[in-house]
């Protein structure tokens, strides 16, 4: 399975991305964790140290276009053992890049990178995670076409909210089968109500809440995984739920 988490800067998105990464790859599932964000965080989430946290991004010489979009010019296991970078678990990390020096142009290379891997990384074992940025760039360019899902993380208020109705919008115009929404950094039931709420009146697939904790940001200050940081226990179950409800939502187990 292939899903990709999107959603407005802060929302959350990379530590959800790095919290499910490590439970599914926990449970026996493989698991390949795509930074899809030319400011790459998800190696510090997911536990990898500061100094073998940089991605070695795979070059646009390897893609070539096909009919229906870009493809890998080597099986894709080959790229994975060249490129990407051995996180906790076995996870295997792969980079997007992002630009070396100020003024150097659009990331039009990069994007065709990250679609051409993620066409050829499907499968049925294998679970991929794409990290997204907050821009709607992977969207509005079809970045993400060749994923299963789209996850759309946002937080309870009302600008997030209207940032995934957007995105919702751009997603439904890909070949993506599957799109739902996470409430998180909830406080209060009343704060599910109202993204549930919300979710409904705009006929979008709610697929759960994670709830606030000043403990995530103690881990992410320690640098530690959100999955292994103390007093996080309540944010861990509330993912593994999650992952239980994406699997029901799209037919695809995320979980071993």
């Amino acid at each position: 399975m292939r899903l990709a988490v999107a959603g407005k800067g802060g929302a959350g998105k990379t530590t959800l991305s790095a919290t499910l990464a490590l439970l599914a790859a926990r449970s026996g599932r493989p698991v390949v964790a795509v930074d899809a964000d030319a400011n790459p965080n998800l190696a510090t989430a997911l536990g990898v140290p500061p100094h073998a946290a940089s991605l070695r991004p795979v070059p646009p010489s390897l893609v070539s276009r096909r009919r229906g979009g870009a493809g890998l010019l080597e099986p894709i296991d080959e790229v994975l053992d060249r490129y990407s970078a051995s996180g906790p678990d076995g996870i295997r990390l792969l980079g997007m890049g992002g630009p070396a020096h100020a003024d150097e142009g659009c990331l039009c290379a990069a994007h065709a990178v990250v679609s051409a891997v993620l066409e050829d990384l499907g499968g049925p074992e294998r679970l991929v995670l794409v990290d997204m940025e907050a821009s709607p760039e992977h969207l509005s360019r079809g970045t993400v076409r060749h994923v299963d899902a789209v996850l759309l993380v946002a937080e309870p208020y009302y600008r997030s909210l209207e940032t995934v109705r957007r995105m919702s919008a751009l997603v439904a115009e890909l070949p993506v089968p599957s799109t739902s929404v996470v409430a998180n950094k909830v406080r209060s039931p009343a704060d599910r109500d109202a993204v549930e709420e919300y979710c409904g009146r705009h006929g979008l697939a709610f697929a759960g809440a994670v709830p606030w904790s000043d403990a995530v940001g103690l881990a992410d200050r320690a640098r530690v995984p959100v999955a292994d940081g103390p007093g996080t226990g309540d944010v861990v179950a509330a993912v593994h739920d999650l992952a239980g409800t994406l699997g029901r939502l799209t037919g695809h187990r995320l979980l071993g």
